[in-house]
């Protein structure tokens, strides 16, 4: 068996529940993908998640061209949630964005918030591609947990509607100081980033945000940072001082 779980390179998240001995019939594009382009067999073996149930070992005991069956063999890892840490970020040019997407999920963002703001350069996203790199991303990464990617939504309006206990951390470029900032903070549980487009928040936004109880600014250093660059290193920095690298 330790030899399987050795071999067993290849992650898929799939929606069925997972337990010793049950069987999972693939998606006609896991299929394709298992056995005509990894070119996967019958009696090899293969790693599951879905999100509730950890990972399990499973062997292909059906391949198809267009279909196939997996059997549940054991759990590998015990279902792990992430922190209760949101990203939110202005959507930027499409690599970028799925650099942050891809970051966002490795670094344990539980939930994924696109926001339109005064300057940002993208004003539509691809709800459903973004959705599918979030999955790519935690099948690559060993989670067991998939954030949601939320639609695209003004700032104002989630401002406008944001929940009383979860604090939001305001990167903001003007400021100097950020880790004894958030120690300060230990005692709130929830907790969400916000991120700015490239061009920066405007005046009005940044003073908006400025008389919100619930925000908590911080600096990400001495140096502007790209977008994609900022969200990662807000993450890390959370992480560490907050969240599950501690």
């Amino acid at each position: 068996m330790c030899e399987s779980m050795k071999n067993a390179k290849i992650r898929l998240c799939v929606t069925q529940d997972l337990s010793d001995a049950q069987t999972i019939p693939l998606e006609r594009d896991q299929a394709h993908y298992l056995f005509g382009v990894m070119r996967r067999k019958a009696g090899e073996f293969v790693l599951l998640f879905n999100g509730r149930d950890g990972e399990y070992l499973a062997e292909i005991t059906d391949a198809g061209k267009r279909r196939g069956v997996l059997t549940c063999v054991k759990q590998t890892k015990p279902q792990t949630m992430p922190p209760d840490v949101w990203l939110l970020f202005a959507p930027v040019k499409k690599a970028p964005t799925a650099f942050i997407v891809e970051k966002s999920v490795e670094l344990g963002a539980a939930k994924i918030c696109p926001v339109s703001t005064r300057y940002t350069n993208s004003d539509r996203i691809r709800q459903d591609r973004m959705q599918a790199q979030a999955l790519e991303a935690a099948e690559q990464c060993g989670a067991t947990y998939v954030p949601e990617v939320d639609k695209l939504v003004k700032l104002e309006a989630m401002l406008a509607n944001w929940p009383d206990d979860r604090q939001l951390v305001f990167c903001d470029e003007s400021l100097a100081g950020a880790a004894e900032t958030l120690t300060a903070q230990k005692g709130v549980e929830k907790w969400a980033i916000l991120i700015g487009p490239e061009g920066g928040f405007s005046d009005s936004e940044r003073d908006h945000l400025n008389t919100l109880p619930f925000v908590t600014k911080i600096s990400l250093g001495p140096r502007i940072l790209r977008a994609d660059t900022a969200a990662a290193a807000a993450l890390a920095l959370w992480q560490s001082t907050l969240g599950d690298w501690l």
